[in-house]
């Protein structure tokens, strides 16, 4: 299949989805201003106008315009041919009756970010669990990259594929790096200082998410693994609004319950009265701050916070924003004694509130604001910065700080709140969810590779995931329609996990079969985890090494060493067992007195701790207790740190030489 006809292909899958009535000239929100294109290219460029209307695309970079005419539906696309890297320039777009134009374009390089947490994970200490990468002040304060630009793709679940989402570009500086992936950043700030041209990064990760909700549905079909869920999610479609209904009942039925037994309605009362702060319930606690290091760090359930602030005549006069950053989980709010907003449904516990106050509910001079928050477990409380709380007014004057010394006062726990009411059962770990609601609005858009870093929460199903991991690559490439193109993820990083009896590892190894599959690489972390931190913080050196097998499989810089050594064959030597590796880069490398973490074992499968020893390119392993070796395996505990390397000062990646049952099949 040619690209041209993968790209029909990806365009025929896209008519498929819901369609909006004639409407005019529109295009998603991937293409705004700031953008940046995959250099040359026949790029796509999709949006709507009304059924028929002709709909022409210029890059000013060229004198030649595309034009397409658009469907029944209003869809409409069109390719453009993209020039070397450079910019900005406009992109413009007109209907017979409109025109648009997108401003400060720039051509260069486009990567698809994705993920879960540690993909997520930003490079300041701007969002609930992540406390910023290593040095991180200094980092942002150094981030003037305007040739590096990102979109946000928001969090967003969906039982059929969107056409759209609401994002922006935004261009890298001190003032917004801070916001970034920091594995996307790091390794964006690799590939600018090898190659000198723009950089962008499509960003759509998901902190806890599983691999198979970043599938579709025709991704996930030949597997089999998935055939009930799937079928129940076709169920839940052609329900959707019987269901809607019921789950808006059902919630609304459990806020009731909560206002009429829960201390809280009691506490809108507290609200009300004004029952003053030196009241022995009443503690004070600075905000934002998680509550894990407070005095409600074992409590999960209500806690209402207060806090009384000053404005003026003429900012009670008009339109407020109040801004509060993230709240886990949940959250009512009150001010003066008056409900004005509120995010009450699960799951938006890393998303931050900024609430519409209409004219009339602030009074000049000392007002009062109250929170109801509902932490359902883990962490909970304000987790976002100082800078997120204030009050913004429409007229431009300085905002009103919320930040400082709260009052809080514990009300329920969690053990004593009703269940929370769960009819839908299509949620952001579905199969397909966050497929159809994070990446389906940004597909096809002209990209360059992608780079994943997720594995933890498929963990408990390491054997299913060496099949998996595949599909989904296969799954991506075929929506795209633009051919095999790179595919570069993070192997997960050493973590003690509870529990764990070699999930991990099987986890690890899963990653490191998917290097099967052509055009992949695999950044190897075994040196810079955290055994204690699920969240390591060193992402400098994990977008370095992501760069690394870009800058040399994708941009052809052929003297660049891009990974450490990776397990290729055993042979067996009498009471030992030679071990051969590729991508040894001048030999191997121990950190240490003796190499470490390395068993072995006979027939019997019983694993026994390994002496190893360098020799030439191989590693040679023993061990007394083993007298006739079969099997080697190399880093298998969930937190294992070795010590082997290549002269380039790459890690090896934990293996196996055996193929015997995995404890996750």
């Amino acid at each position: 299949m040619t690209r041209r006809s993968s790209a029909l292909l990806a365009f025929a899958l896209w008519t498929l989805t819901p369609t909006a009535i004639a409407e005019p000239l529109r295009l998603p929100a991937i293409f705004s201003d700031h953008l940046v294109l995959q250099r040359e290219r026949f790029v796509p460029v999709w949006g709507w106008a009304s059924p028929g209307q002709v709909v022409r695309v210029q890059g000013e970079w060229s004198d030649e315009a595309s034009q397409v005419v658009a469907d029944d539906a209003g869809r409409w696309r069109t390719w453009l041919r993209t020039p070397e890297a450079g910019g900005p320039y406009t992109l413009t777009v007109r209907s017979e009756d409109e025109i648009r134009v997108l401003r400060d374009i720039l051509i260069g390089e486009v990567w698809l970010c994705s993920g879960q947490s540690n993909m997520e994970m930003t490079v300041a200490n701007t969002a609930p669990g992540y406390q910023g990468v290593l040095d991180w002040e200094a980092e942002v304060a150094a981030a003037h990259h305007p040739k590096l630009r990102r979109i946000e793709i928001p969090n967003v679940v969906s039982l059929t594929p969107k056409d759209d989402c609401e994002a922006q570009w935004v261009v890298c500086s001190p003032e917004t790096a801070g916001d970034f992936s920091a594995t996307a950043y790091f390794f964006a700030r690799k590939v600018m200082e090898e190659l000198d041209i723009p950089v962008g990064l499509v960003s759509s990760d998901w902190g806890g998410t599983v691999a198979e909700a970043w599938t579709s549905a025709a991704g996930l079909a030949p597997l089999g693994d998935f055939a009930d869920a799937l079928a129940d999610a076709e169920r839940e479609r052609s329900q959707s609004d019987d269901l809607d209904r019921d789950q808006a009942e059902k919630r609304g039925e459990w806020w009731a319950t909560l206002d009429r037994k829960a201390p809280g309605a009691q506490t809108i009362v507290w609200a009300k009265e004004r029952e003053p702060f030196s009241s022995d319930a009443w503690k004070p606690m600075n905000q934002p701050a998680e509550w894990g290091g407070t005095e409600l760090r074992d409590f999960d359930g209500i806690v209402w916070l207060r806090r009384r602030f000053t404005v003026s005549a003429e900012q009670a006069r008009q339109e407020v924003h109040l801004h509060l950053g993230a709240i886990d989980d949940m959250d009512t709010t009150f001010i003066n004694g008056e409900r004005v907003a509120g995010t009450e449904v699960p799951d938006r516990w890393t998303e931050p509130r900024q609430y519409p106050i209409p004219v009339g509910v602030l009074h000049p001079g000392v007002n009062e604001i109250a929170v109801r928050v509902v932490d359902t477990g883990g962490g909970g409380g304000f987790t976002g910065t100082p800078e997120q709380l204030a009050l913004h007014f429409t007229d431009g004057t300085a905002p009103v700080s919320l930040a400082g010394e709260w009052h809080a006062r514990r009300g329920v726990a969690a053990s004593e709140l009703p269940p929370w009411p769960r009819v839908r059962r299509f949620t952001r770990d579905s199969p397909t969810a966050l497929f159809n609601g994070q990446l389906a609005p940004v597909a096809p858009y002209g990209i360059r590779g992608a780079l994943w870093y997720q594995g933890e929460s498929n963990r408990p199903r390491a054997a299913q995931y060496a099949r998996l991991m595949p599909a989904m690559i296969q799954d991506w490439r075929h929506v795209w329609g633009q051919g095999d193109f790179p595919f570069y993820f993070v192997q997960i990083a050493p973590y003690a996990y509870g529990r764990d009896q070699g999930q991990a590892a099987e986890l690890r190894d899963a990653q490191r079969t998917t290097l099967r599959v052509p055009n992949t690489g695999m950044a190897v972390t075994m040196d810079i985890g955290n055994a204690r931190d699920i969240h390591p913080k060193n992402k400098q050196e994990v977008g370095r090494r992501l760069a690394l097998w870009a800058l040399n499989q994708t941009y052809g810089l052929s003297d660049i060493v891009y990974s450490g050594p990776l397990y290729r064959s055993m042979e067996i030597e009498k009471e030992s067992m030679r071990i051969r590796f590729d991508h040894v880069a001048g030999g191997l490398v121990c950190r240490g007195e003796s190499l470490t973490h390395f068993t072995i074992a006979g027939a019997d499968h019983a694993f026994h701790p390994a002496q190893a020893r360098i020799d030439g390119e191989t590693i040679v392993v023993w061990s007394e207790a083993v007298p006739e070796p079969v099997a080697v395996r190399f880093g298998w505990g969930a937190a294992d740190e070795p010590n082997l390397f290549n002269a380039a000062g790459l890690p090896a990646s934990s293996f196996r030489t055996d193929e015997w049952p995995m404890l996750t099949q």
